[in-house]
C-alpha cells in the first residue's frame, strides 16, 4: 500500500478495498474515497465525514473496476460511481 499512497496526486479519487489510519496521508489528497468493503461505522465513512469528503463504501467491486487513470464521478448522496471515462491499457 505505501507504493500505491505515493501515487496519490491532490484531487485523485482514493479506490480501495478498504481504509485504515495508516493511509490517512493518502486520504487528505483525495476527492473522493470508493471502497469495496465497509458500513456506516467502518473508517472511510468515518474519515470521509471529518474531511468533508464524498464517500462510496461496501461496492465490492470498486477495486476490480476501476483502476489507475479513470475518470470517475461520485455521489455520495445517491451511492453512485459513474465511470466517465476507461484509461487505455
Amino acid at each position: 500500500m505505501p507504493d500505491d499512497m505515493a501515487k496519490m496526486n491532490e484531487g485523485d479519487i482514493l479506490v480501495s478495498t478498504a481504509t485504515t489510519p495508516s493511509i490517512v496521508p493518502a486520504i487528505r489528497k483525495a476527492s473522493a474515497i470508493i471502497t469495496d468493503e465497509g458500513g456506516l461505522t467502518c473508517h472511510a465513512a468515518i474519515v470521509s465525514r471529518e474531511f468533508e469528503i464524498p464517500c462510496v463504501i461496501g461496492t465490492k467491486i470498486a477495486t476490480k473496476v476501476l483502476k489507475d487513470g479513470d475518470l470517475a464521478e461520485v455521489n455520495a448522496e445517491k451511492g453512485l460511481v459513474k465511470i466517465i471515462n476507461k484509461r487505455k491499457a
